[in-house]
């Protein structure tokens, strides 16, 4: 099938020709065969940027890919060696070189969906020729067109059951539709999520969470039985009923925190808005940019924000009590729901700071509406916030007011809404002084303590330079002096 002048064209715009055709040279020497493939011909053709270049190679791939990374001045990482893949990374590229053995159609037959399974003849293309030759034996150049995500054969999940996720996240992704041959076999089959390694869920399910729309990829997940399958532990929210401010139940709730962190964080909308919510919440370009932080491989702190909403009222289930009133609590939830998500996280193969963060904003999610009663917290209590709860402060107090939403609703109170986002605010902008007064040189040290007041080296020590710290944090302390009359008061009497 002829494509038009506009895949060469995108290459070009794209300054990727000439590596291509470093490549192609190094290929055509070795007398190897080789077709871009996969994602890169699929984003290529619908205009999308990519930093990941598929190449199969008509030879042992580990034995070209080496030799072509030094060729390239870049880095080469084994990927699988069982199917004889590595991978090639450059400064502005990732370049992933597989095996394929017999005709490039039979390789193509073995792929996953339709819409990766076109590929393109790397000689053709970096040749004179204004149009190339698209190698497209399952049409997915007219699913590409019609938006469809379709399977290439209905034993595709079974080979691969990682390939159950990529096809929600690719739907997401791309903005398509999966279509409904392709819908039966991933609930079919849905329950062969539970056998993936870790690391290969976490990978996609990252990038999913990338995702704008993030409470509806997730309702869909559960709807193809592909959520619990993976997470088992949100099973038991389904049904649990909360007190009566809350309008879902807890499994519901949580779906809806995913999407309301979407709003809070400006990535998407919220069904249930009242008014103009958003207008309070303080947000600038420098804090857009915090979120987008890198975390680990993969995360930043905007996608590990949505996995916490997913997973904060994990224990919810089973710390629901009654008070002799008739009460509904959920005592400690949030400290028994950072446990159990370490281990579920941990399973996921996810990293130790990944861990930290989401379960940190876990635990201390209550922290900041218990700041202050319905007035602004002091001084003092913002400086205890940060401290507290550390790398996670500004993370957990963002999905404070996501949770506020999810938890109202289209029945959100106009005032509560307004009051909660002005104490945000006002933690922000406190905690943002704070910063420019606490790193100052220290007023007194341990020294000071045994040398001028006697102490003995311990526990204590550390104890009183804290109060100090937290004492000047608020303003309380700004001499030595001052300090050294603040711990004498403690020696009194």
């Amino acid at each position: 099938m002829a494509m038009s002048g506009d895949f060469t064209k995108a290459l070009i715009e794209s300054e990727l020709l000439s590596l291509l055709a470093r490549i192609s040279e190094f290929l055509a020497e070795q007398k190897v065969p080789a077709y871009l493939v996969g994602g890169f011909v699929r984003d290529t053709l619908l205009g999308r940027d990519t930093m990941d270049i598929d190449i199969a190679v008509g030879a042992n791939a580990l034995e070209i890919a080496p030799r072509l990374a030094e060729l390239l001045g870049g880095k080469f990482v084994l990927l699988d060696e069982s199917n004889k893949i590595g991978r090639i990374v450059l400064k502005d590229w990732v370049i992933d070189i597989a095996s394929f053995t017999g005709r490039i159609e039979d390789d193509l037959s073995r792929r996953d969906f339709t819409i990766d399974a076109m590929a393109v003849d790397l000689k053709h293309l970096v040749g004179d020729n204004q149009d190339v030759s698209l190698v497209d034996p399952l049409e997915g150049q007219a699913d590409l067109d019609q938006g469809i995500l379709r399977i290439v054969a209905e034993t595709a999940f079974g080979a691969d059951p990682v390939r159950l996720l990529r096809a929600v996240r690719l739907a997401t992704e791309l903005g398509f539709s999966i279509d409904r041959k392709t819908e039966v076999e991933i609930r079919r089959s849905a329950h062969l999520i539970a056998s993936v390694p870790g690391e290969r869920v976490r990978e996609e399910f990252l990038r999913l969470l990338g995702c704008s729309r993030g409470g509806q990829f997730l309702d869909y997940l559960d709807k193809l039985g592909m959520l619990t399958a993976m997470i088992p532990e949100l099973a038991l929210e389904k049904g649990v009923e909360q007190p009566q401010e809350h309008r879902w139940d807890v499994f519901e709730h949580s779906i809806k925190a995913v999407s309301a962190v979407d709003f809070i964080l400006r990535q998407g909308v919220w069904e249930y808005q009242t008014g103009d919510v958003l207008s309070t919440v303080s947000w600038s370009p420098s804090m857009a940019q915090y979120f987008n932080q890198t975390v680990n491989s993969g995360s930043t702190r905007r996608s590990l924000l949505k996995l916490a909403a997913l997973l904060h009222d994990i224990a919810k289930p089973q710390s629901k009590s009654f008070e002799g009133t008739g009460r509904m609590r959920f005592l400690g939830h949030p400290e028994k729901g950072a446990i159990i998500t370490e281990k579920i996280l941990e399973r996921l193969r996810f990293s130790a700071k990944e861990v930290k963060l989401v379960s940190m904003v876990i635990k201390c999610h209550h922290r900041p509406t218990q700041m202050s009663q319905g007035e602004l917290p002091s001084k003092r209590a913002i400086y205890r916030y940060f401290r507290d709860v550390g790398e996670a402060s500004i993370d957990t107090l963002y999905f404070s007011l996501a949770d506020h939403l999810a938890t109202r609703g289209s029945g959100l109170l106009i005032p509560q809404w307004q009051l909660h986002t002005k104490i945000v605010e006002h933690v922000l902008e406190e905690h943002f002084q704070q910063e420019s007064v606490v790193p100052l040189p220290k007023l007194i040290d341990g020294n000071d303590l045994i040398n001028i007041f006697g102490m003995k080296p311990g526990a204590r020590i550390g104890e009183l330079l804290e109060q100090i710290r937290e004492a000047r944090a608020s303003g309380e302390l700004t001499t030595r002096k001052e300090a050294l009359d603040y711990i004498s008061k403690f020696f009194e009497g």
